[in-house]
């Protein structure tokens, strides 16, 4: 079990690049704004009508070039859709149109030709279909100059076009809304996933915390039985937990960047089946390991009478009992993840696996945290933004998001959906951006413990705040940049290990916190007294 936690750590530590559900500004240095054509790529909602009935909604990119798209509902009117003729309109139309959106096919001929000629038509608006379904930006080349266009161009991927298409040539009377609506400045998803978070480091730290001061409990009661109890707690106290070391701590790095490029390069529909195996694996270890650690405080004989069972080992009652529940949690989430509540079981999942591997995996000492952060903080912002120059888009937001699948983002992701956005999608978070600051903060509370600091006098409160502080700054970073993925991790690390680093030299205890990881004790029990001298 400790070393699939090490396992768990590398990989579920690749995704810690927070982002939201997709965006709705794209800008563009490869095609250069130029007069008449300097639009931000945006998206637009097109609202159909079906003979007078609301139809289905389709989203389409809007155009460098031509009048902006009103970004409110009720100002969008309610327009006649027509078929062009020629359909392409690389040439002018037969007919007049007189106020309708002209809906036209892709063809060879330029975009902004297209625009030019529907709005001599008496077009208001056009809508052409894209010949893929992927939708391509609409730009204006660089020796244009007549580019004086008055409508709004909308391109829709080919699937949304031709569904259109159909109900037009099949005679029915089809009108459409062009509009795109902006994001709420803040939205009650993000709140409620800064909660998730902050509560996920804090349960978990507690744990360990835990953990560790009833190990050094009963290593006092040992220690009272004289040198040969402390020499078997030494050869096996430490069982079930793994120490993480500056080696390691370097090595996350490459692992980390390994399985993200294999998971940008190989992803597809059979790859993400095989990440949502593995998720299941690690989350029903992680959920049935935090629920015998609550339900053990109830049901103490079954947790402590075991079964020998076969390539396994010695397993309690207790965890037989709880096993079958959390396989079937786990298999349900797997075959029903694609409904709208299926987020729910796979941040019950996700927190387990998190909280298990906080618990099990351990940062001795500020050094090792300090590394350990510091590659992730590289390793985050590299993924995040350097990444663009070699391939072109971030790839730690095209995994996370699952830009390539048919899928909501990959497992490895805490998310809840955007309830009051218009463009609806999830707001997310790596499990690294909770798990590698978490090692930390764990680290400060035992810390803590140990020491006997009340919580103002300690570091847990302190980090804890930082923790929190670092991650509101990343999403009000992410309304800034118009919903871009950020680097959460560009302002957890600061924040965290700053505050430790900080108040560990004010407090002239940065050495103990940098090189042992706990404070100075006094053992009583090994000074025996002194018998008073008899003569022989």
């Amino acid at each position: 079990m400790a070393a699939a936690a090490v396992l768990a750590l590398l990989l579920l530590s690749a995704l810690a690049g927070a982002a939201t559900g997709g965006d709705i500004v794209h800008h563009d240095d490869e095609a250069p704004k130029i007069p008449g054509c300097n639009n931000d790529f945006i998206l637009v909602k097109v609202q159909s009508w079906v003979n007078g009935k609301e139809g289905d909604e389709f989203v389409g990119v809007g155009a460098r070039f031509g009048p902006k798209i009103v970004s409110k509902e009720k100002h969008a009117n309610r327009t006649k859709l027509t078929l062009a003729d020629p359909i392409e309109c690389c040439s002018p139309p037969k007919d007049k149109v007189s106020g309708d959106v002209l809906l036209v096919q892709r063809g060879k001929c330029k975009f902004t030709k297209k625009a030019k000629f529907a709005e001599a038509a008496g077009a208001s608006a056009i809508v052409i279909i894209n010949h893929v379904h992927e939708l391509y930006k609409m730009v204006c080349e660089k020796n244009e100059t007549d580019l004086d266009i008055h409508i709004p161009a909308v391109l829709l991927p080919k699937d949304a076009g031709s569904d259109l298409h159909a109900l037009l040539t099949n005679g029915n009377a089809v009108s459409v809304q062009l509009y795109s609506p902006d994001r709420p400045v803040v939205d009650t998803a993000e709140v409620f996933l800064w909660l998730m978070a902050v509560g996920t480091v804090l349960g978990a730290s507690y744990w360990s915390a835990w953990s560790a001061r009833e190990a050094v409990i009963e290593q006092e009661k040992l220690l009272k039985d004289g040198h040969e109890g402390l020499l078997n707690v030494e050869a096996g106290g430490s069982s079930g937990t793994v120490d993480i070391n500056v080696a390691s701590a370097i090595m996350f790095v490459v692992v980390a960047s390994c399985f993200l490029i294999m998971l940008y390069k190989l992803m597809s529909y059979w790859f993400v089946e095989l990440l949502v195996v593995i998720f299941c694996i690690g989350g029903v270890e992680g959920l049935q390991t935090c629920l015998v650690a609550v339900l053990s405080r109830w049901f103490k004989p079954a947790a402590e009478s075991f079964v020998k069972v076969p390539f396994i080992g010695a397993v309690s009652h207790l965890t037989l009992a709880v096993c079958p529940f959390c396989i079937a949690f786990a298999v349900l989430w797997a075959v029903f993840r694609q409904v709208p509540y299926a987020w729910i079981g796979q941040d019950i999942l996700g927190i387990a696996l998190i909280v298990t591997v906080i618990q099990i995996v351990r940062v001795p000492n500020l050094k090792v945290g300090s590394v350990l952060l510091s590659c992730a903080f590289l390793y985050d912002i590299f993924w995040v933004f350097v990444s663009k120059r070699w391939f072109h888009e971030s790839v730690m937001i095209v995994v996370a998001r699952g830009d390539k699948t048919d899928e909501d983002g990959v497992p490895m992701l805490l998310k809840i959906p955007r309830m009051f956005d218009p463009w609806g999608g999830y707001s997310i978070i790596g499990f690294g951006d909770i798990l590698l600051p978490g090692l930390i903060v764990a680290f400060a509370l035992r810390y803590d413990f140990v020491a006997k600091k009340s919580l103002q006098s300690g570091y847990f409160l302190w980090s804890m705040v930082a923790y929190g502080s670092g991650l509101l700054i990343t999403y009000v970073a992410l309304n800034l940049m118009d919903g871009h993925g950020q680097p959460a991790l560009l302002y957890i690390v600061p924040f965290t290990l700053g505050t430790l680093i900080a108040l560990g030299w004010k407090r002239g205890e940065l050495q103990n916190l940098w090189v042992k990881g706990e404070p100075e004790r006094v053992c009583t029990h090994m000074h025996m007294p002194l018998l008073p001298a008899t003569p022989n």
